[in-house]
Parts: structure tokens; C-alpha cells; sequence
């Protein structure tokens, strides 16, 4: 392998221990997309009650909005993410971070109700932005674990900003229009710092490429002929995942209202305190995927974690309805379940389903296709809300879709088990 056009720092890293190795592409990866979050949610730290638009709450406008953007990236970036270059991603992401934060400039000149349209425009870029970063990290023998560094990031930073918003709002009175873009410059410089780290991040070694095939961009053809091939098991997964996706973001889009429902008032500090606990838990767990050499047992045992998050989920629910479990740790208790097998998705299920395969391809192609039909399913969700049930509080509708989810998930999963139990090489 030619490490000569590498810089000092990326030569030292690839002679350099695992835990060491770990450490710096963990910080990279958790840093660039934390700092992604503070241009991406703050918003929803905001009630924007008082304002309508075709009569629906101009909040739900504004998350549809900025969903549907955010869904329309994913598509695109089944293509930009799976065939980019390793050479274009860090200017890949400034540039997307870069347009997201302009939107945000441009919502806040905007007068409302007509400026949803830039919530649109900033989520149009920032779908792509997690693909560029994950593809620092596949097809490693570490990958799990720095995945899972990855994936903290998002749990967490999706409290911490509201956090922010909040308290701009709250103790320094700036309107709910202008926080957003002022959040956002809060992180811009480290989101640099992150994004140089991950820029010196060396390619996968002789050995990862061994343990974990080749990760190269993939050609429309090649991606369609993955799809042809794994159609059936990849339909349950994927129907898993746009489930997961709708109903973990529903408690995070709205978690200001969910909080209000559950008896929490004004407390800015709850969100990121309570996505702590949540982010640290998930964290560990899936990234001890990477103690389990064997690619097919990896995977198996990772929809196992999933069924255990789908269980955790109902009991909960149970538990807060009868009365024995209060609101913190409920929403402590239901993020786990939420959030363990959506991670499980993003660190371990694609990236050893490839592996066990045996397949040529990456692991941002089956990541891009998921989310692009899980925002899609989440876009759904809200506008139906709006128009059959907009008295429906969102504490009741997170209750009820959790409830529909997780059952619906377990049956599909016993299916995809044994379907993959059959199909996977044993050897692998």
C-alpha cells in the first residue's frame, strides 16, 4: 500500500496502537457530525406556537419541511455518497455544512409563515453529511467501535443543542427564528477541528481489507445487482429501519413538547442530561461488536440487540402506564429502545452483512438507501398527523407509534432471522 502521499500524522496513525487509533478517529468522527447537529436541529428547541400555515402548526410545518429535505439528500446521496472519492469528502462536507448554515441565515431575514422554505434548503445538504463521515470508518476490523463513536454523537448532540437553543432563548431572549443561525456559529470552529482530524485518517490497512472486504464506490449497476440479490432479507431490514426511523424521530423533533406533556417545563438542561444517559448505554453496546470476530455471528447477534431494544421499548411503555416508572426515566428508558437497535443498524447490521457476504460495495450505499425510506416514512407520519388528528398530542402519538413499532418490528425480525440464519455462509 503507497503511504507516501500520506501526511505525517496519517503515517503515525497507521502504525500506531488500536487504542490510540480508536481515540483519533473516534474524536474526528463525533466531532464533525456533533457539530453537523448544531446547524440541523436547533430549530426544534423552538414552539413557534401563535403561527399557522394552511392551518397546521407552524412547528410540524417546519420539521416537515426540513424532514422533507433531509429525505430528498438521503436519495441523492444513495448516488453522491456511494460514488464519491475519498479525495473530495472533507471539502464534501464544509461545503454541505457551509449551505445548511446559510439557509439558516436566510430563515431567520424570512418573514414567517414563508420562511419554511430555508428549513427545506437546510436539510437538502446536511443529508449527506453522515455518509462522508461514516465512509472514514468502514470496512475496518475496528469498525463498530468507531461507528458507535460516530453514532454518539447524534444521540447526544440532538439534546445538547436543544440545550442551547433553549438557553438562548430562555436567558439571553433571542427570537426563535434568529437561534437557530446562532447556534450554529457557536460550532463552527470545531467543526473544523473535526473535520481536519478526519482528513488525516489513513485508508483501511492489508489486514482490515481482509477481515472486512474492500470498500470501493459502486457504479449504479453494481448497486442495483446488491439490491437483486439480497431482496428479500434487505426488504424486512429495511422496513425495520423506516419504523425505527419514525418513531425515534418523533421523540426527538419534538422532545420540547414530549418533555412539557410529561410534566418537565422550562428546564433547558433536560434534554442533553437525559441523551447522556441514553448516548453512553448505546454507545458500549454496540461497540462491543467488534469482540465478535465471526461475520455472521456479528450479524446475527446484532438482530438479536435489536429484538432486545424492541422489548425494552414495550416495557417501558407498560411501566410508565401503570405508573411505575417516572417521566426522566421513561424518556431515559424509551431512548435506549429507540436507540439501540437504530444504532445496532448504523454500526454493525449493513457493516457485517457486507462482510459475511462477501460482497464488493460500502457500507454509505445501504446506509443512504435505509434512511432515504425512513424519512420518507417519517414525512408520512407527520403530514397524516396534521391533517386526521392535529389535537393528537405528541407524548400520545410517541406512545402509540412506539407501541404499533415495536410489535410490528419483532414479527418481521423472527423472519429476517431465520431467513439470513439460512442464507449467510457459516464459515464467514
Amino acid at each position: 500500500m503507497n503511504t507516501t502521499s500520506e501526511s505525517v500524522i496519517s503515517q503515525k496513525l497507521r502504525v500506531s496502537g488500536p487504542f490510540a487509533f480508536s481515540a483519533w478517529c473516534i474524536a474526528a468522527a463525533f466531532t464533525t457530525y456533533f457539530c453537523m447537529y448544531a446547524f440541523r436541529k436547533p430549530f426544534t428547541a423552538g414552539t413557534f406556537e401563535g403561527t399557522m400555515l394552511m392551518g397546521i402548526g407552524y412547528k410540524t410545518v417546519l420539521v416537515t419541511a426540513q424532514i422533507a429535505g433531509y429525505t430528498l439528500s438521503k436519495f441523492l446521496g444513495i448516488k453522491f455518497v456511494s460514488e464519491m472519492p475519498a479525495s473530495r469528502r472533507v471539502i464534501g462536507i464544509l461545503t454541505l455544512i457551509g449551505i445548511a448554515e446559510l439557509a439558516l441565515l436566510l430563515f431567520a431575514l424570512t418573514p414567517a409563515p414563508w420562511n419554511f422554505i430555508w428549513l427545506f434548503l437546510n436539510g437538502l445538504p446536511l443529508g449527506m453529511v453522515f455518509g462522508l463521515v461514516l465512509a472514514f470508518l468502514e470496512g475496518r476490523q475496528l469498525t463498530e467501535a468507531l461507528a458507535a463513536g460516530l453514532c454518539a454523537s447524534f444521540i447526544w448532540a440532538s439534546g445538547v443543542v436543544k440545550t442551547v437553543g433553549r438557553t438562548l432563548i430562555v436567558d439571553y431572549q433571542v427570537s426563535e427564528f434568529w437561534m437557530p443561525f446562532y447556534t450554529g456559529l457557536l460550532f463552527i470552529v470545531p467543526l473544523l477541528i473535526g473535520v481536519w482530524m478526519l482528513s488525516q485518517i489513513p485508508s483501511p490497512s492489508a489486514k482490515d481489507i481482509g477481515l472486512r472486504t474492500a470498500r470501493a464506490p459502486m457504479t449504479r449497476d453494481e448497486r442495483r445487482e446488491f439490491l437483486r440479490r439480497h431482496a428479500l432479507g434487505l426488504s424486512g431490514l429495511l422496513f425495520i429501519f423506516v419504523l425505527l426511523t419514525v418513531m425515534r424521530s418523533i421523540r426527538d423533533d419534538f422532545a420540547v413538547e414530549i418533555w412539557r406533556d410529561l410534566g418537565i417545563g422550562e428546564e433547558p438542561a433536560v434534554f442533553a442530561n437525559s441523551e447522556l444517559w441514553v448516548t453512553v448505554i448505546v454507545t458500549v453496546i454496540s461497540g462491543a461488536a467488534i469482540l465478535i470476530g465471526n461475520n455472521r455471528r456479528a450479524f446475527l447477534t446484532s438482530l438479536g440487540l435489536v429484538a432486545a431494544g424492541f422489548v425494552l421499548v414495550l416495557a417501558s411503555l407498560a411501566g410508565h402506564s401503570a405508573g411505575a416508572v417516572g417521566a426522566f426515566p421513561y424518556m431515559v428508558l424509551l431512548g435506549l429502545g429507540m436507540y439501540v437497535p437504530y444504532v445496532v443498524f448504523h454500526t454493525t447490521i449493513f457493516e457485517r452483512l457486507i462482510a459475511a457476504s462477501r460482497e464488493n460495495g460500502n457500507l454509505g450505499y445501504l446506509m443512504y438507501l435505509a434512511d432515504s425510506l425512513g424519512y420518507l416514512g417519517y414525512i408520512v407520519v407527520m403530514v397524516l398527523r396534521s391533517w386526521l388528528s392535529e389535537d393528537l398530542n405528541f407524548l400520545q402519538l410517541m406512545n402509540a407509534a412506539s407501541a404499533l413499532i415495536a410489535v410490528t418490528s419483532l414479527i418481521i425480525l423472527v423472519f429476517v432471522t431465520i431467513h439470513y440464519a439460512r442464507r449467510l455462509p457459516v464459515a464467514t
